[in-house]
């Protein structure tokens, strides 16, 4: 009996469009007032009020538009970086150094077992300290290869960088696009607490890494128990012309490039973090200062797709490529993100029409009347739950911090615990439900790069999830219990 197909990622985005658009018939319009509260547009507390019912209908095939609009940035960073990496991956500049890493690795069983865990840190740093997310767009393109070459799979290479990266994101102790925001509407003193988040990014962090390093080692011993094995079977660094183990100056040239360009990276976006760059070694604030001397005051998409284009552009020089060739390898790498792109707009047109419905404002108030008669144990689980439901529909940390926290705060005064701990809550519902949710447009983008079915990866990361919604409940308990603050 031949078996159903799970439908295609865009039907289930779809689907969910069309389940949004049911809800705004049902649920009553309703909204907060706004103020602005440190700068960011927030929701003022108690001004609750509903407002003329507004159900969508046709605008279920408006809502996708919106989402090319809404998301451009990301969009045409995709597109970009698609691009680039066609180029570099074209000189055989990053097979040359994987091969260099499979070499030693194979020679040292030590170092190979030292491979995820030392990456996946990497990766959770960077989440934790500069709120790494669109950026791992970048990085699977190394990764997913490398874990191939070692004998493992794609989702062990998807996992090292994005799973790696959203470890260090729900469980940040420094970033401050999700905890420094939400301190900031909370009134609370920037990046406090640092002691237990510090405690709380270690145990992620170690949770995530056992995780994929058992699933990798199964996968090692046989390659049979792979959710991708199908779709991985033959894939190997080999396959195409670029591919050998030659070392040579220009692919050297090409990597330090490369290693540079990513500094360059995680440096710029620590502009609004002071303290941060103050801890930076002497030279790497100068390297800094080197890219804002070109105009790169305030770094996120539009900069980062400046510099890996510029990295494309040197790439094709140095290797020896004329305006043709580097042009042809650029149209290849554009080519190869067009499904990714048409996804990232999908799954915004979920939001669109979410907001336009007027719903989500209903949804915040009716959760936040009826946590307020319970145990602050049992209504700071609830407060947690909460936040991971709100980020299937706004898959933005300081969007969803803007929208909750000037009510979770004052909420948690009731309810007897910490706005610290209401903090807490708020980062772990944002940041877990990031792994799994259709509506992530980062999550959306990097599997369709990986070629990854969702069905495939929501087999393999359910399990994760449901542990660290675990692992968080009792985290939340022990900051109630000590009165974390």
């Amino acid at each position: 009996m031949k078996s159903k197909k799970f439908p295609d990622t865009l039907t289930l985005i779809f689907i969910l469009l069309l389940f949004a658009t049911v809800l705004t018939w049902f649920i009553p319009a309703g909204e907060f007032d706004r103020a602005k509260i440190n700068g960011k547009d927030a929701v003022v507390p108690g001004s609750y009020h509903e407002v003329e019912q507004s159900p969508q209908h046709i605008q279920v095939f408006i809502a996708p538009i919106k989402g090319f609009i809404a998301q451009a940035e990301v969009i045409g960073f995709i597109f970009l970086i698609g691009g680039v990496f066609f180029i570099i991956n074209s000189t055989g500049a990053i097979n040359a150094g994987l091969f260099k890493i499979i070499d030693l690795s194979k020679n040292s069983p030590t170092l190979k077992a030292f491979v995820i865990p030392l990456l996946m840190t990497f990766f959770s740093i960077g989440g934790a300290t500069f709120g790494m997310a669109e950026e791992t767009l970048v990085f699977i393109m190394m990764t997913i290869p490398l874990a191939i070459a070692l004998g493992f799979d794609s989702i062990v290479g998807l996992s090292i960088a994005f799973v790696g990266a959203a470890l260090g994101f729900a469980g940040a102790f420094f970033n401050p696009f999700t905890v420094g925001v939400a301190q900031g509407i909370a009134e609370l003193a920037p990046f406090s607490g640092l002691s237990y988040r510090l405690i709380v990014w270690l145990v992620y962090t170690a949770v995530g890494i056992l995780y994929v390093s058992v699933y990798a080692r199964r996968v090692e011993k046989d390659f049979s128990k792979s959710l991708v094995g199908k779709i991985d079977y033959g894939k190997d660094l080999t396959d195409t012309p670029a591919a050998d183990k030659n070392f040579n100056t220009k692919r050297i040239l090409i990597l330090g490039l490369l290693f540079l360009s990513i500094i360059a990276l995680a440096i710029g976006v620590q502009q609004d973090n002071p303290a941060q760059l103050a801890s930076l070694p002497y030279f790497l604030r100068n390297f800094r200062e080197f890219f804002i001397g070109f105009g790169m005051n305030d770094w996120y998409i539009i900069e980062i797709s400046a510099l890996f284009l510029g990295l494309g552009l040197l790439t094709g020089l140095i290797y020896g490529y004329n305006a043709q060739t580097m042009v042809n390898h650029f149209w290849e790498g554009c080519k190869e993100m067009v499904i990714p792109a048409v996804l990232v707009a999908f799954a915004r047109g979920i939001l669109v029409i979410a907001e336009d419905g007027k719903i989500i404002d209903t949804v915040l108030f009716w959760i936040s009347e009826g946590a307020e008669d319970l145990p602050a144990m049992i209504s700071v689980q609830i407060m947690f739950l909460v936040q991971g439901l709100i980020n299937t529909f706004i898959p933005s940390g300081s969007g969803q911090a803007a929208l909750t926290m000037p009510i979770m705060a004052p909420l948690a005064d009731v309810l007897g615990f910490s706005r610290q701990t209401a903090v807490l809550a708020f980062q772990f519902g944002d940041g877990i439900t990031n792994m799994i949710i259709p509506t992530s447009a980062v999550l959306m983008g990097v599997l369709q790069i990986a070629k990854i079915p969702f069905n495939k990866w929501f087999k393999f990361i359910l399990p994760l999830v449901i542990i660290l919604y675990l692992v968080s409940m009792i985290l939340l308990a022990i900051a109630v219990s000590i009165n974390y603050s």
